[in-house]
């Protein structure tokens, strides 16, 4: 019983901690919602789509057989080492943004943060949200999981590169000299 335990615990408190990011944000009257940075038929569903990926580990955690050929156990472990990384990385990335995190492009200037995690890597929280998904697909092998994962990582590749444009013309050459010395991705 631990595993799905385990399982259902990060998505559980990372939507927990969001929500209460959110509601900390409000009451400082801080707008935590930016400008989209791609098309917003695109962009707000790709933060609902997230879910079924995320839904998808969980009911398999829980005995509810999703998977389409039967996953060896050392996958099942490797899938939540993953899903465990992944949620650390996204918790670690938004929260070492504090007030500067924005869902989209920050219509105000913010501080661009470059210290904690963000000195290995300009984006944790796509990486860790990647690697959620990647965690999903394994855990199940099922090909629609894949598929679903597969397009957020390419959608969040694109909305990375969009945001990567709304940070250089916030911030210039700060920005322009973080890039030199942090990979997008690692």
């Amino acid at each position: 019983m631990f595993e799905p335990v385990f399982v259902e615990a990060f998505p559980v408190l990372f939507l927990t901690g969001l929500i209460s990011a959110r509601l900390a944000f409000r009451r400082r009257k801080i707008d935590m919602e930016g400008a989209p940075p791609i098309d917003k038929r695109l962009f707000f569903p790709s933060k609902v789509v997230m879910l079924i990926p995320w839904a998808a580990m969980i009911l398999q955690g829980f005995g509810v057989n999703l998977s389409w050929a039967s996953v060896p156990r050392a996958l099942q472990w490797l899938s939540i080492f993953l899903w465990a990384l992944g949620f650390s990385l996204a918790t670690a990335g938004r929260f070492g943004l504090g007030s500067s995190f924005r869902v989209g492009c920050a219509e105000e200037k913010t501080i661009l943060r470059t210290g904690g995690i963000f000195r290995i890597s300009r984006n944790p929280i796509y990486i860790g949200l990647n690697s959620t998904f990647l965690a999903s697909a394994l855990y199940t092998l099922n090909p629609i999981v894949l598929l679903v994962g597969a397009g957020l990582v390419v959608l969040h590749h694109r909305i990375i590169q969009a945001e990567e444009e709304c940070l250089r013309r916030m911030f210039g050459k700060e920005y322009e000299g973080y890039c030199r010395r942090v990979g997008r991705y690692v």
